[in-house]
């Protein structure tokens, strides 16, 4: 697969994640959602392992990456189901555009990456920006609560951490063979804090609530991890986030058109300030240089 192919998929599935999420643990709970989807996923994982044949290295560099993949893995979806419980869907994609700012942080200091430009710090002030307008109070924003958006942000951190540590010790390893060893250290986890926290399951769910977990299962655990994987391996980790530049957009648009959710002037605004930032935080020495080049005399 080309890895424009594999950035496309990426796009689309991370911006119908977020309302798939919701959908999944209206029913059952956000730890049920999450629990099986993540564990249905790795079981697809396992049999597409065996029969593509598919090496899985169990030396001490490959643990190292499983154990770093499925922890991230781990923390940042029990935290991201917990906070979309709090926060419309499209929002969530708009705050996950913060990971390529997060993910460029980490990866200057542990990657040796390009450190911070003008333009990269102005990048920084304009997404900070971004969510001072929408966590200001007052306006139609109650569906809104700043317990969601910081889980969220929680859950961008363990992402970008979790993805440059991947990328440190883990780069040379398969896609599938990382993706199903990150399953291999977050399912158990997550079936023992279901089992400690919750343990129901509910006599009847929708067929809305099904079809999210076996969206997310299949599209959003199997083939969305794989494909991120795959890119994780051929690019950098700053270049791979560029993906959400995109996806809030697109997100915000199928929360408000698929589950009737509210689009507030205030989030738009925040969310533009966000994406500008992440323009800005990438490209900004390049405007700069090319704006100076066009005024010098």
């Amino acid at each position: 697969m080309s890895v424009p192919a594999a950035y496309l998929g990426i796009v689309l599935i991370w911006a119908t994640t977020p309302l798939g999420i919701k959908w999944s643990a209206e029913e059952g709970g956000f730890l049920l959602g999450v629990t099986s989807r993540m564990t249905i996923g790795y079981v697809v994982c396992l049999v597409l392992l065996l029969a593509l044949r598919i090496e899985f290295p169990w030396h001490l560099r490959a643990r190292n990456a499983y154990v770093a993949a499925g922890l991230g893995l781990f923390g940042s979806m029990i935290c991201v189901y917990w906070g979309a419980q709090y926060i419309p869907s499209g929002l969530v994609s708009v705050l996950f555009g913060l990971s390529p700012i997060m993910i460029g942080i980490f990866a200057t200091y542990w990657l040796g990456e390009r450190g911070f430009s003008t333009g990269r710090l102005f990048g920084v002030v304009l997404a900070i920006t971004g969510l001072a307008v929408i966590f200001m109070p007052g306006g139609n924003l109650a569906q809104i609560a700043p317990e969601g958006i910081l889980a969220v942000l929680m859950s961008v951190t363990l992402q970008a951490l979790s993805a440059v540590w991947v990328k440190r010790i883990g780069g040379e390893l398969h896609p599938m063979s990382i993706n199903t060893g990150a399953l291999s250290i977050a399912v158990p986890l997550y079936l023992l804090v279901w089992l400690l926290f919750d343990g129901r399951t509910p006599q009847v769910m929708s067929e809305r609530a099904w079809a999210a977990v076996v969206y997310l299962s299949l599209f959003g655990t199997v083939l969305g991890f794989n494909l991120y994987f795959y890119v994780l391996k051929r690019v950098t980790a700053t270049v791979l986030s560029l993906v959400t530049l995109i996806t809030p957009v697109l997100a915000l648009l199928i929360g408000n058109w698929l589950n009737g959710e509210a689009i507030a002037p205030r989030v738009w605004l925040g969310a533009s300030a966000i994406l500008l930032g992440l323009i800005s935080f990438q490209w900004g020495g390049i405007l700069l240089r090319g704006l100076r080049r066009l005024v010098a005399p």
